[in-house]
């Protein structure tokens, strides 16, 4: 049985005013919508920890740098309804833009320092969308937990530094990235690659895969990332925004493997931009 779809953060409140009576613990799953395995994964993990589960789907304008990306990003509303169905979620949130964004809306949650780099140098204002959205999700639904996919680490990161820093009581969840047999993390950008493209961007995981064991092998990142690159063009990609390597815990630059790190790319492929990150393993 689908869960039912609010549209109105009155009848959410009231919803979770009655659970929060209970005692019950209540999860939530921030996404955009066009639902595949990594999002399904989430209210699982969600699903297995709290005793009830609300989905959010909302397509967040301020999160889009070029209105292109967000006039063509897929609006599969009913179809995520019907997916979300077997994990038993007990709310699918849709807000109407008003109740995100009323009219007179003037407020910005910026976090500095960890957006500085990667994301937020290739999408200027992208997290402050992010962290303005999510810290409305966060308070509208009052949650006990939120749960996050890995792919997006940076992400993660930033958003766990806002809950923390507004003190908004949460507890923010990182879950593994979900990926297809090729290696490819799942993405929504990924429905808009071709079958030569899907090949191609499963090549990133291997190429990779193959620095990240150099790194765990103790040797220089400054000396394996320009022959990285050159295979990541080689492979058919357009352009690599950047390839990385970076704390785990403070997102800092790193040179060794060192400490917990993740290895961070992002790519130009078929005019879809995808990302993608590893950990790597302290020596």
């Amino acid at each position: 049985m689908t869960a039912p779809i609010l549209r109105r953060l009155a009848d959410l409140q009231a919803l979770t005013r009655e659970w929060r009576q209970k005692g019950e613990v209540i999860g939530v799953v921030p996404t955009m919508g066009a639902l595949h395995q990594g999002h399904l994964s989430l209210a699982a993990a969600a699903k297995a920890d709290c005793d009830r589960v609300v989905v959010t789907i909302f397509v967040n304008p301020k999160q889009f740098n070029n209105p292109e990306d967000l006039a063509n990003y897929p609006r599969t509303e009913q179809e995520d309804a019907e997916k979300l169905a077997p994990y038993d979620v007990d709310a699918i949130y849709v807000p109407d833009p008003q109740e995100i964004y009323p009219e007179g809306f003037a407020t910005t949650v910026s976090v500095s320092g960890l957006t500085d780099t990667m994301e937020g140098e290739f999408r200027p204002g992208h997290f402050n969308g992010v962290a303005t959205v999510v810290a409305k999700l966060f308070l509208q639904s009052q949650a006990d937990r939120a749960y996050f996919g890995e792919k997006d680490y940076q992400q993660l990161m930033i958003v766990r530094r806002m809950a923390r820093d507004l003190d908004i009581p949460i507890e923010v969840i990182g879950c593994s990235t979900v990926r297809e047999p090729s290696g490819l993390a799942m993405s929504s950008r990924n429905q808009r690659l071709s079958d030569q493209g899907l090949v191609i961007a499963a090549k990133k995981h291997r190429i990779m895969r193959a620095l990240v064991q150099a790194l765990e092998n103790g040797e220089a990142f400054n000396s394996l990332v320009t022959q990285a690159q050159a295979e990541l063009l080689t492979a058919g990609f357009a352009e690599v925004e950047y390839l990385q390597l970076r704390c785990a815990e403070t997102l800092d630059p790193l040179t060794y493997a060192d400490r917990p790190a993740r290895l961070f790319a992002a790519t130009m492929l078929e005019g879809v931009r995808l990302i993608d990150n590893l950990p790597v393993s302290k020596v």
